[in-house]
């Protein structure tokens, strides 16, 4: 874990647009050929696709030109297909509908759109990389709630039906030449793994475990006849395992970790053999099999000292790659290696502006809860300042089957910046720690996942950092459903409350869930409690109920687009606070979702949070 240099003052204070405005240039993507350079940059007022040639030493050569004109919305995210087509996905005003759309880096042609459809969204089954004209996606163009497979070519959009899904299957997988081989279907709580021999044959059915057991297939082994999966059948945590198709068992165990899930396994596509295995103690971690992979992170770390360092891309013949240093203190820096030669070239500083040394160190922490389950998280302290009676910001995750991780976060980092202690805490149904403890979550929204976050922040006021009068809270989604229920049934713990597209009303929000969410909807209810047969545990969990127990000021976030949390949750829950005269503050974006994605949007977002934190936190009056 890195640590910061002793400081007797506090660090340089940044402006807010510091944090969260987009870098100059980011996610580097090489070529399979090694001829081209690809990263986001701004252009049209928007994060665009570049392109710049490589010269055959590997050094940039010639002027980097925009390939995409996007002015709606930042492309999210791309890849190449093959070394002639950039291939990226887009959505609409948030709305999380992504299409795919193609566009040749020869340039005269106008990108692509290879899911035409309106409302419909598309998802990456295969990216077909042995196949530079053709990739597999799924999309739900017939029928919302489910996804069919096509065979697309990316250069006319014409689209061939590889699969129909009969209307059970959520997922696809495909062996190793790209061909149909996987599926796996729900009943909404029980989910069977369907596998063929060949594609031409009839999928049959391999085994059948309920929602909370999982058996999920990573990719086929070299030969194409058995499976890598990541298992937890009979175990609490997920370790990786062969898997036989024709006996429907766990072979031979590849990886276990005694405290995380493990279900992260790579290989080279060029040489056939597993490369790493990547798993999440209180950071990323991996281990590494394949001695050539082994040699380049060697070569790596002693170039790079004191980073922690990951692979982004490569080419065809995994010689060169784009590297990415960083830690908790910074987005760190982005190059090009090359691993015959060794030789190492900076592309470019992520965020430049921001001094590391400025920025907080993100401890991990651990406690015990009420019941005696071990809670762990992280604690970011405040650069330069004495670590006693701080303001303090809880920052539950959302999900709320997640995690949060160790490593750069700029809304930790703005918040630390501003003399905040931020409390992020992993409490009972956050992913990775095993099976019981994500069921010990199960029916417990605003009660023991909320007391986890309740005895966390008694925890740090008992250690002497938080000072009681100056706790807030503040989180996303399901964050921003734990922020409600926070001031809802613990009123006097917080001093201010910020909830970001987070959910009131649990009976509406099972109601206007996507459509392709429908499938699951039975696991939900296991999972959060059913509208009739649990009526009374989603209405004690409801802080839209409990409206006349909050006295806290609150500031409330919403896109109005979005698909998961709909604006009526904020809707509701501001206009009956509004009602009693209690003080809300309410910001709706038209053009955003699930969160705000444009820079002019997260730019007025965080400076209206700051000054709502400072009227109601003062964080200079320690």
């Amino acid at each position: 874990m890195t640590t910061s240099p002793a400081r007797t003052a506090p660090a340089k204070r940044y402006d807010v647009r510091d944090f969260f405005r987009k870098p100059e240039r980011s996610q580097y993507r090489i070529s399979p050929d090694g001829k081209h350079l690809a990263f986001l940059a701004p252009h049209a007022g928007r994060q665009n696709v570049f392109v710049q040639p490589l010269a055959a030493d590997g050094t940039l050569s010639g002027e980097p030109r925009a390939l995409t004109s996007e002015t709606a919305r930042d492309v999210g995210g791309y890849f190449w297909k093959g070394s002639e087509h950039v291939l990226y996905v887009k959505d609409f005003g948030g709305d999380e509908n992504f299409h795919v759309l193609s566009v040749p880096i020869a340039g005269g042609a106008a990108p692509r759109d290879l899911t035409p459809f309106e409302g419909v969204r598309a998802q990456l089954v295969d990216d077909l990389e042995d196949d530079d004209a053709h990739l597999l996606l799924s999309h739900n163009h017939r029928d919302s709630q489910v996804f069919d497979v096509f065979r697309v070519d990316v250069a006319t959009g014409e689209a061939e039906l590889v699969a129909a899904n009969p209307g059970n299957i959520t997922g696809w997988g495909t062996d190793h030449d790209g061909k149909l081989r996987l599926a796996i279907t729900t009943d909404g709580v029980n989910n069977t793994l369907l596998y063929r021999d060949q594609e031409t044959d009839e999928f049959k059915a391999l085994l059948t475990t309920d929602f909370k057991e999982s058996v999920s297939p990573l990719f086929f082994t070299f030969d194409n006849r058995r499976l890598y999966v990541s298992s937890n059948r009979g175990r609490d945590k997920a370790a990786i395992f062969e898997f036989d198709p024709q006996t429907a068992q766990e072979g031979a165990l590849l990886f276990e970790h005694p405290d995380v899930d493990v279900s992260g396994l790579a290989y080279s596509h060029r040489r056939k053999v597993l490369t790493e295995i990547h798993y999440t103690t209180w950071k990323s971690e991996h281990k590494v099999l394949d001695p050539v992979l082994a040699a380049v992170y060697d070569d790596l770390a002693q170039q790079l000292p004191g980073y922690e360092i990951a692979l982004q891309s490569a080419t065809r013949d995994e010689t060169r790659f784009i590297v990415a240093t960083y830690n908790d203190r910074t987005q760190g820096a982005r190059y090009l290696y090359d691993s015959e030669s060794r030789k190492l070239t900076l592309l470019s500083v992520i965020q430049p502006h921001l001094a590391e040394d400025d920025m907080a160190v993100m401890k991990p922490i651990e406690f015990a809860a009420r019941d005696g389950l071990t809670i762990r998280g992280y604690l970011t302290l405040p650069v330069g300042v004495p670590t006693e009676n701080l303001p303090v910001i809880v920052n539950p995750h959302g999900g709320p089957w997640a995690r949060d991780v160790w490593g750069f976060n700029p809304e930790i980092q703005f918040l630390a910046n501003r003399g905040y202690a931020v409390l992020q805490i992993n409490f009972r149904g956050s992913t990775g720690f095993g099976r019981a403890f994500w069921e010990a979550s199960f029916k417990q929204w605003g009660k023991t996942m909320q007391h986890d976050i309740t005895d966390g922040v008694h925890w740090l006021v008992k250690s002497g950092v938080a000072d009681p009068k100056r706790v807030a809270i503040y989180g996303a989604s399901y964050g921003g459903y734990a922020t409600l229920a926070g001031i809802a049934f613990t009123p006097d713990l917080y001093a201010a409350a910020v909830d970001y597209v987070g959910v009131a009303n649990l009976f509406t929000f099972m109601n206007t869930i996507p459509p392709y969410w429908k499938p699951f909807l039975d696991s939900m209810h296991e999972m959060v409690g059913h509208p009739e047969k649990d009526e009374a545990l989603l209405r004690e969990g409801s802080p839209v109920f409990f409206v006349d127990k909050i006295t806290t000021p609150l500031f409330v976030a919403q896109g109005a687009q979005d698909p998961r949390v709909n604006k009526d949750e904020s809707d509701q829950i501001v206009a009956a606070l509004r009602g009693r005269g209690v003080e809300v503050e309410y910001m709706v974006k038209d053009n955003e979702g699930h969160g705000f994605h444009n820079e002019e949007n997260q730019f007025e977002f965080y400076t209206a949070m700051e000054a709502f934190l400072a009227k109601h936190l003062d964080p200079q009056a320690g």
